[in-house]
């Protein structure tokens, strides 16, 4: 019987040491993996992080002293005791590990420092076209393709479509991707080559809202291509910085179909040191020198993002005078998704409103929000956010009663980024932080590094500290910023050579709101008010720094020398520094071959076409001078007009709708003569680059 005991327990003790054994390899796999993951959470709580991961392997250790010396004198109940924590330990470690390795997984998928862009072109056709394949296109068929080689979408992913496909199809150049889309919707080409964002691209363009409904892409082809320049900060988050916040447009779900269209652009100051912001949403139509275009050329910035966002980036530092540290890229159909994943945002809306969804569509998909404080879902969160019209056609008039424009949305758009900030202090669900990080992942990018989206946590700590049981907002202190200018139509010469809506900001509010930027990046010396006064029974109105600045208009549009004497044309060409050449004989203007309306800065020489003799003659207009008569006789016009034809201003015509309605936050131009067709008999001038 002893020998049979002492066999039972020796079998016993084998099976208790192979226990110990298994529960010990996996107490040490969860816990090493635990403290890896932990490891990679760099600036996050360091002094924390290394006494925990001490703390750790210090009860490892202790476990399995006490598992041997159990083991040993046979104490099974406290053995097996053991052996639980053992398993705790394991099982835990494996489960918040996993935990920390998604967070710096999405954190890392969100990084884009390689400096990478996807590009992505499309072969489009009539909506009602045969073709549904690149396999279907004849070979007798014409396709449009843009003429600028510096094009990736436009040119050189065409290309290698065109050879990879091996098509022998004739091929059609454009100087202007519009020329190409009208040729495509008369009948002149049967395909064109064109950016698969298009459709977005030109959507706010007059005449081209319809594009979607009107073509259908046969056949896309996407390429990575390294960033020429690096976008990347390497100024630590300790540090004052700025941060630039772009919507992006997709009719898709993720980051990486999605098409940066320009129309949401926001630049925020943050000083982690006083824990102050500064927040300026910037008009989409805002007409300033864009980097990329050739001369720097003037145009709405919205066009920058034709180039992409090392274009627009560069754009807004030049004209604003303030160094872009970071960016964030936010896909619209992210923000529908972020906002139902923490349940909603409260916002107090100004009045009954109506938009398209989140995939563009009215009809039965229209969204509505009714007036009042209330909770937004995602779709209703980012209707409030886009919209700036009434959209009378689509809706109502219960849901079309109001005044809105681009001035209006930037400010609903600030007010669903703050009431996002405040909802996400009170997530405390493991499952709804899981939802986020799902949702950041697949619809964000930004250039800080994975340790600078770290290195936020302790600025986000300070912020919820300072905020106590109140909002984030109230601790960021925001200041709000505005720019402030007035509406003009100015032919955008060179580049689509049509007459568009513009907003010419006042060169003092763009200062203003500059040097506000400087003094919270600790750049500039901020001002103190010593004394200020108020009336108790005058409500407190919030400063909006920028907004009622004005000053000086500085736009000078090219007046029509029609029915003008050619000396005053010459006189007026030679004070702006325009080159002339002339045709015909020396009697009046008949015609100008670059359009009334366009900025005098983009022109450098211009055909005037005279009526007279027939001999055709080129003049310097610096050798010209400007008559008494032809003085009269421009000044007959300027009444006929309402024009001044010594600025080429005059009264604003009506701004359309389409492209873009008027900014009712700006004062109204009167910089614009008429309202001009594109073009006279000899057609606008090509020698400033396209744009599009």
């Amino acid at each position: 019987m002893s020998k049979r005991k002492e066999s039972g327990n020796t079998k016993n003790k084998k099976s208790l040491l192979i226990i110990f054994l298994i529960s010990t390899l996996l107490m040490i796999g969860g816990a090493g993996y635990l403290i890896y993951s932990v490891a990679l959470l760099d600036t996050v709580e360091n002094l924390l992080r290394l006494v925990g991961s001490i703390v750790l392997v210090f009860i490892c250790l202790l476990l399995i002293l006490f598992g041997i010396r159990f083991l040993r004198k046979s104490k099974k109940v406290k053995f097996f005791i053991v052996i639980i924590l053992m398993l705790v330990i394991a099982f835990g470690g494996f489960f918040v590990a996993r935990f920390i390795g998604n967070v710096y997984g999405t954190l890392a998928s969100i990084s884009d420092t390689d400096g990478y862009t996807t590009y992505s072109s499309s072969i489009v056709a009539l909506k009602d076209s045969s073709a549904n394949d690149i396999d279907d296109i004849d070979k007798s068929s014409v396709i449009g393709i843009t003429s600028d080689k510096n094009s990736i979408d436009g040119y050189e992913i065409p290309q290698e479509i065109i050879k990879d496909n091996n098509l022998k199809n004739e091929v059609k150049e454009y100087d202007n991707q519009l020329d190409e889309i009208n040729d495509l919707l008369s009948g002149e080409i049967d395909y064109a080559f064109l950016p698969t964002n298009y459709s977005v691209m030109y959507a706010s363009m007059e005449g081209y809202e319809d594009l979607k409904d009107k073509t259908k892409i046969v056949y896309t082809q996407t390429k990575k291509v390294k960033d020429k320049k690096e976008n990347n900060s390497t100024k630590p988050i300790t540090e004052p910085f700025t941060i630039l916040l772009m919507g992006v447009d997709s009719e898709k779900e993720g980051i990486e179909n999605s098409t940066f269209n320009g129309d949401s652009l926001m630049l925020l100051t943050f000083n982690p040191e006083t824990l102050s912001t500064t927040m300026l949403s910037i008009p989409r139509d805002s007409y300033v020198p864009i980097a990329c275009f050739a001369g720097q050329r003037k145009n709405k910035i919205t066009h920058a993002a034709w180039k992409g966002e090392s274009c627009m980036i560069d754009t807004i530092q030049n004209f604003l005078d303030v160094k872009i540290d970071y960016y964030v890229k936010i896909n619209f159909k992210g923000v529908v998704k972020l906002v139902d994943a923490l349940g909603g945002v409260q916002v107090d809306v100004p009045y009954n409103l109506c938009e398209q969804n989140s995939n563009r569509e009215w009809g039965n998909n229209t969204v509505y929000i009714e007036k009042g404080l209330q909770n937004l879902n995602g779709e209703q969160a980012l209707a409030f956010a886009r919209n700036r019209h009434p959209n009378p056609g689509k809706c109502s008039s219960k849901w079309t009663d109001y005044t809105s424009n681009d001035f209006i949305r930037g400010e609903h758009q600030q007010e669903v980024v703050t009431a996002l900030l405040d909802k996400i202090k009170d997530v405390r669900s493991i499952d709804t932080i899981n939802n986020l990080l799902d949702t950041i992942g697949s619809n964000m990018t930004t250039n800080m590094s994975t340790s600078q989206i770290l290195s936020l946590y302790n600025v986000f700590k300070d912020i919820m500290a300072k905020s106590g049981d109140g909002s984030i907002t109230d601790a960021l202190g925001i200041q709000r910023l505005k720019l402030n200018g007035y509406d003009a139509r100015i032919v955008d010469y060179g580049g689509t050579n049509l007459s568009l809506y513009n907003f010419v900001l006042y060169d003092d509010s763009v200062k203003a709101v500059s040097n506000a930027m400087k003094e919270n990046l600790g750049l500039k010396k901020t001002k103190v008010i010593k004394s200020f006064s108020f009336d108790v029974n005058t409500p407190y109105e919030e400063e909006v720094i920028g907004a009622k600045v004005t000053g000086k208009k500085s736009l000078v549009q090219l007046p029509s020398f029609v029915g003008e004497t050619l000396s005053y044309a010459q006189s007026y060409c030679s004070s702006h520094g325009i080159k002339v050449n002339v045709k015909g004989g020396n009697g009046y203007i008949i015609s100008q071959s670059v359009p009334a309306g366009a900025n005098v800065e983009d022109v450098s020489s211009i055909t005037l076409t005279a009526g007279g003799n027939t001999s055709s003659s080129t003049s310097s207009s610096s050798s010209s001078s400007s008559s008494s008569s032809s003085s009269t006789n421009s000044k007959k016009e300027d009444e006929d007009n309402g024009t001044n034809s010594e600025t080429g201003s005059g009264s604003s015509g009506e701004v359309d709708g389409s492209d873009d309605g008027k900014q009712e936050g700006g004062s109204t131009s009167t910089v614009d003569p008429t309202d001009p067709e594109v073009g006279g008999p000899d057609g606008p001038s090509t020698e400033v680059e396209e744009d599009s």
